[in-house]
């Protein structure tokens, strides 16, 4: 069963959907898991909601203490019911597999043996996506597990992504050096993802993608987008074969952005944004193919502005980039008036106006934008910097010692939030919390921005 996107779905569907983030962007994710898990009962192959289930129950989880002790007592409570699901995958009974796995889901979603058997749940119903989803949200919550690491790779080696099942066994590797099947598996993984063109399991016998399709045409149309539209011709086959099948399916959404897209890849952006404003047309009010158009309109300007500066004329490149500048703000204002609910619409455009140096509007987009599970973190992160704009050091350093404790590992954010954080406490004159601050940025990465300067002469200061 392939995924299905949100227009070819049921309206009991949608408004159980949009009851569930509605809750999940309140806060209320007990609610919010009941009635996504309930649009899944229904509508299985409906990603987004599996995504925003996903979103829910991580939300919930940060709220509840978690010790060794605690994790345990779940593993405990858990047994029966990863008992009963093991047996429902040997006798091959996916829809009853699948409801299982999402009960444990509920109890811990980042939990290695539950989103494994989750995985083969969602793959026994010819799920991958789904599958693959529920593996990377544990993966970002433990990114050293080998056993959510090989079955990921595992996943994306059958739908043709090598480069990602080779990284997955290039960490794997560095996890184990010594070990001989992780060497081998990692070797065999860099070979295979060596093969453009051809997917996993053809490499591996031998065989090519090109032998496996039953339909000639439609495999002509595969190679042609796997090369990213390199020729006139292939993007003309390609467009011709989504006019074909917008004419048999005029209310398919995918559809009319497959169009755009491969208008505006051949710069044709008229068309890309007529295709897009009929899709509105049939689908009015869908801030995502709204967003579609305002993209478009900017790859326009981008490719005007490059033609400008290739024919010498920089005073009209500089006209016209000061034009989409002003494009970019206007655009987003106009979306968030139209869709004053649209909280990641809310983030971008606090980002955007903080830039612009409108700080106390930034700050109050931002503070509706941190209902959002997805953009909390990095909403609690401008937060802080609008704080510290105005010379607020303490709220500043709250709302980043708030967004801080969001985020488990040492990525990019992290380091990020911790690097404002000892900022401000130079600012307030407390060197020695913003050296602890520097330190963790440093233990990790000490290539991070001037954290290695700013260590060693804290160290030296005394």
């Amino acid at each position: 069963m392939a995924e299905i996107a949100m227009e070819s779905v049921p309206q009991k569907v949608r408004d159980l959907f949009n009851k569930g983030f509605a809750a999940l962007e309140r806060g209320n994710f007990d609610y919010a898991i009941d009635m996504l898990t309930a649009c899944l009962e229904i509508e299985p192959a409906l990603l987004k909601a599996r995504r925003f289930l996903r979103a829910a129950q991580i939300q919930k989880r940060k709220g509840t203490k978690s010790s060794a002790f605690s994790d345990s007592m779940i593993m405990v409570k858990a047994l029966p019911m990863v008992a009963i699901l093991k047996m429902q995958l040997r006798s091959k009974k996916g829809d009853e597999a699948l409801k299982t796995s999402e009960k444990l889901l509920a109890m811990d979603p980042v939990n290695p043996e539950f989103t494994v058997l989750a995985a083969d749940a969602a793959s026994l119903r010819d799920l991958p996506e789904a599958a693959i989803l529920t593996l990377e949200v544990a993966r970002e919550h433990r990114p050293d597990n080998i056993k959510i690491l090989h079955r990921l790779a595992t996943l994306y080696a059958q739908v043709g992504n090598t480069k990602a099942a080779r990284d997955c066994f290039e960490k794997m590797h560095a996890l184990k050096p010594n070990d001989p099947a992780m060497v081998k598996a990692y070797k065999d993984s860099m070979a295979l993802h060596s093969i453009a063109g051809d997917g996993w399991e053809q490499a591996a016998q031998g065989g090519s993608s090109r032998d496996m399709m039953k339909n000639a045409e439609e495999a002509k149309l595969l190679e042609q987008q796997g090369k990213a539209v390199k020729t006139e011709r292939d993007a003309d086959d390609l467009i011709t074969e989504a006019l074909n099948k917008l004419q048999a399916e005029p209310d398919n959404m995918n559809y009319y952005r497959q169009l755009a897209r491969l208008y505006a890849q051949k710069q044709q952006f008229e068309e890309a944004i007529a295709t897009m404003e009929e899709a509105l047309q049939r689908s009015p009010g869908d801030p995502e193919l709204d967003q579609m158009v305002g993209s478009i309109r900017l790859q326009q300007m981008d490719a005007e502005i490059k033609q400008l500066r290739e024919a010498g004329d920089e005073d009209g490149a500089v006209n016209r980039e000061a034009e989409k500048a002003q494009f970019v703000m206007s655009d987003l204002e106009d979306r968030v008036r139209r869709y004053p609910n649209d909280l990641r619409l809310r983030y971008d455009y606090g980002v955007a106006i903080y830039n612009a140096g409108r700080i106390n509007d930034a700050i109050q987009q931002f503070q509706l934008a941190q209902r959002s599970p997805k953009h909390r973190t990095r909403t609690l992160y401008y937060l802080g910097l609008c704080f510290k704009q105005k010379g607020q050091y303490d709220m500043a350093a709250q709302q980043l010692e708030a967004a801080s404790e969001d985020v488990l590992g040492m990525d990019g954010t992290k380091k990020d939030i911790l690097y404002e954080l000892g900022g401000l406490y130079e600012l307030m004159g407390d060197n020695a919390k913003a050296l602890g601050y520097y330190k963790q940025i440093y233990q990790s990465d000490i290539g991070y921005r001037d954290v290695a300067t700013k260590v060693e002469q804290m160290y030296g200061g005394g």
